[in-house]
């Protein structure tokens, strides 16, 4: 899952991209490198962010993911936490809706369930302006698949069809480098029974593990987690640095093929 972020303040590429016309050469570009699917966000979710509204998220979004759906048809996700930014993105031919909240805007779950789109139920512990102030857990493994699975199962009760819904454990959203560590170590809970996306790309966890990483020097360690995740059954790894991780998983399935 290539990412991009059409933002002026991400923490990997924030102002980069904020151009509709370099967001939808980025985007292309990311199709050449061999993304499978496409992360337009319009809103950083960064440690310390606060919202955008509706209406400039759209703004943003709509040039972008129509001139992807005009020139391809690689299935496109729209990370957002707005209903409203949801109905109109599935309306201009989005697939999937990536949430960092897991739909609890209200109504966006019916706005998925009406569009037969899929959706990412994400967990987080606070919001993004805060997560990151003392993340604390009794046991980080078992509260996020408590939350997952509640959430699962409620979106399943607002018509979300299961082969629909996907799982992020959400990497670096109210966690520190041990939380984070740990869900990574436990990924096969969730891979084993339903699709899941792993999000590590360039994270600031990498500086904590390694020391004094800036994001432009964390790509050894997203490739290597990128592995990890592959081999524990993760369906989606969303990255900035496509073209590198699918030359470190292109090497992995020829790895494999003896061992199948």
């Amino acid at each position: 899952m290539g990412i991009i972020n059409i933002t002026p303040d991400s923490f990997s590429d924030g102002g980069v991209f904020l151009e509709s016309h370099k967001a939808i050469d980025h985007a292309l570009a990311l199709i050449d490198a061999g993304a499978d699917i496409l992360d337009l966000g319009a809103e950083s979710t960064r440690p310390g962010s606060i919202s955008v509204p509706a209406e400039l998220q759209v703004e943003r979004l709509l040039p972008v993911l129509r001139e992807i759906r005009r020139q391809s048809m690689i299935p496109v996700s729209v990370d957002t936490a707005s209903a409203v930014v949801m109905r109109q993105v599935l309306a201009e031919g989005a697939d999937m809706i990536n949430d960092v909240t897991a739909l609890a805007d209200v109504g966006s779950a019916a706005v998925i369930a009406e569009a037969g789109a899929a959706c990412c139920l994400m967990h987080m512990q606070g919001a993004p302006r805060t997560m990151q102030n003392n993340p604390v857990y009794t046991d980080v493994v078992a509260e996020v698949d408590e939350f997952l699975h509640k959430k699962m199962n409620w979106a399943m009760r607002q018509g979300i069809t299961p082969e629909n819904i996907c799982l992020d454990p959400g990497f670096g959203f109210g966690k520190n480098l041990e939380h984070n560590m740990k869900l990574l170590r436990s990924i096969r809970l969730w891979s084993e029974h339903k699709p899941v996306l792993v999000g590590v790309s360039r994270k600031s966890m990498w500086n904590h593990l390694l020391g004094g990483r800036s994001v432009e020097d964390r790509l050894s360690a997203s490739l290597a987690a990128a592995y990890w995740a592959a081999e524990q059954g993760v369906a989606m790894i969303r990255v900035h640095d496509v073209r590198e991780t699918c030359d470190v998983l292109r090497v992995w399935q020829e790895l494999r093929k003896e061992l199948e």
